[in-house]
C-alpha cells in the first residue's frame, strides 16, 4: 500500500475522529499495528490556526511517519492556505474532510455538506492539490442522502484533480452513523478509478475486514469507532488478513502496561487539568464489556488527579486477573459491587 512516496507497512488504517485521534492515540495505534493514522480535522479558518486546540490537533512531534493532517472547510483558498500551513509544520500527507456528518460542521457547509455542490468540490480539490507538494487524499461519503448518491462523480472529479487516495464511508450524510454501512458503492468507486480506495464503515473485527475487502475490492480498510478502547484491533486485523488466523485476546498485563503508557502520554500532551478530564472517555472505552467495567467507569469519573486515575486503572486491571491471564470480554452478567469497592478509596482520596 502506497500514498505518493510513502510505502505503508500494511493496509489497516485508523480513521480521523474528533476528540479521539490525538497524537498519543495515533502513536499507540501505529505501535499496535496500524499502517496509517490521520489526525483529527483541523479547521481551515486562519483565525483558528494559532489556538491551543488547533495546535494540539496538528502536533506530530515524535510520531511515526507518515504524518497526515486532515483539514476541513468550505473555502478553496482557505483550505489551500491551511494545507500549506500544515505542510510547513511537518505534515507529509493532507487529507480533505468531505465525510463528517455532524450538524455543526455541515451547517457551515463543511464536511459531507460539500457533496451537494460538485462544482465547489472540484474547486477545493484543485486548489489544495496545487498548493502543496505532498500527496493530497480525500475522505467522503456516498452522497448527501439515499436519493442523492454521487460518490462516483466525486471520485472522478477527485482523480482528475490529482487526489492520490480516496477513503469512502459507506453511508450518506443523512444516515449519520445509523443502520449498516453499504459496500456496493465502495466497490463501484474502486472499479471506476485508478487510485487507491479505502473502505470505511462498520469494520469491527478481523473477519469483517476480510469480508469488506473481498466485497469491495478496496486497497485498504479504515477502522473508526472499533479502535476506541481497543487499539490492538489494528494488529488483530493485520494478522488475520496476512495469515487467516485469529489472534487471542491480549494479556491483562499487556493492556495494563499499555493503559499506563497511554495515560501518561495523554497527560503530558494535555496537562493535568485537561488531561484527567479528556482521559475519562478513553478509560471508559478500555473497560467497556469487561467484568465490572461500567461500575468502574462511573466511579472513575469522580477522580480529579492523574495519580488517582493511574492507580485506579492499575487496580482495575489487577482485578481482571481473577478471570484469566487474557482479557475476557462480555462475561456472563454478575454483580459489579466488588469492583466498586476497588475504586471507592481512590475517589475519597481525590
Amino acid at each position: 500500500m502506497q500514498i505518493g512516496p510513502h510505502i505503508l507497512r500494511n493496509n489497516v488504517f485508523v480513521a480521523p475522529m474528533a476528540g479521539v485521534t490525538d497524537r498519543p492515540f495515533r502513536q499507540l495505534c501505529k505501535q499496535l499495528g496500524a499502517g496509517y493514522a490521520v489526525s483529527e480535522m483541523a479547521a481551515s479558518n486562519p483565525r483558528l490556526w494559532a489556538t491551543e486546540k488547533s495546535s494540539r490537533r496538528t502536533d506530530h512531534e515524535g510520531e511515526m511517519e507518515p504524518k497526515a493532517v486532515q483539514i476541513a472547510g468550505a473555502d478553496p483558498q482557505d483550505l489551500a492556505d491551511c494545507a500549506k500551513f500544515n505542510v510547513d509544520r511537518g505534515a507529509q500527507i493532507i487529507d480533505i474532510n468531505m465525510g463528517c456528518p455532524v450538524k455543526k460542521v455541515c451547517n457551515s457547509w463543511c464536511g459531507s455538506a460539500l457533496l451537494q455542490d460538485e462544482s465547489l468540490v472540484e474547486k477545493i480539490l484543485h486548489a489544495v492539490v496545487n498548493a502543496v507538494d505532498v500527496p493530497v487524499t480525500l475522505k467522503f461519503r456516498t452522497g448527501w442522502n439515499r436519493s442523492n448518491k454521487n460518490a462516483l462523480t466525486i471520485a472522478r472529479i477527485a482523480e482528475q484533480a490529482g487526489i492520490q487516495m480516496l477513503t469512502l464511508h459507506g453511508r450518506t450524510r443523512a444516515d449519520g452513523y445509523k443502520g449498516d454501512a453499504e459496500y456496493e458503492t465502495i466497490a463501484a468507486v474502486k472499479a471506476s478509478v485508478g487510485i487507491p480506495v479505502v473502505a470505511n464503515g462498520d469494520i469491527t473485527s478481523p473477519e469483517k475486514a476480510r469480508f469488506v475487502l473481498d466485497q469491495t475490492g478496496a486497497d485498504a480498510v479504515m477502522i473508526g469507532r472499533a479502535a476506541q478502547g481497543r487499539p490492538w484491533i489494528c494488529r488483530e486485523i493485520d494478522h488475520f488478513l496476512r495469515t487467516g488466523t485469529l489472534l487471542p485476546a491480549p494479556y491483562v498485563d499487556e493492556v495494563r502496561t499499555l493503559m499506563d503508557e497511554h495515560l501518561r502520554a495523554h497527560y503530558a500532551f494535555y496537562g493535568e487539568f485537561l488531561g484527567v478530564r479528556t482521559a475519562r472517555k478513553h478509560i471508559g472505552w478500555y473497560v467497556k464489556d469487561l467484568e465490572g467495567g461500567e461500575a468502574f467507569r462511573q466511579q472513575m469519573n469522580l477522580l480529579e488527579s492523574t495519580d488517582a486515575q493511574l492507580l485506579a486503572v492499575d487496580q482495575f486491571f489487577e482485578s481482571q486477573w481473577k478471570f484469566g491471564e487474557r482479557l475476557q470480554y462480555r462475561l456472563a452478567e454478575s454483580s459489579e459491587s466488588g469492583l466498586i469497592d476497588v475504586i471507592k478509596p481512590m475517589a475519597t482520596a481525590a
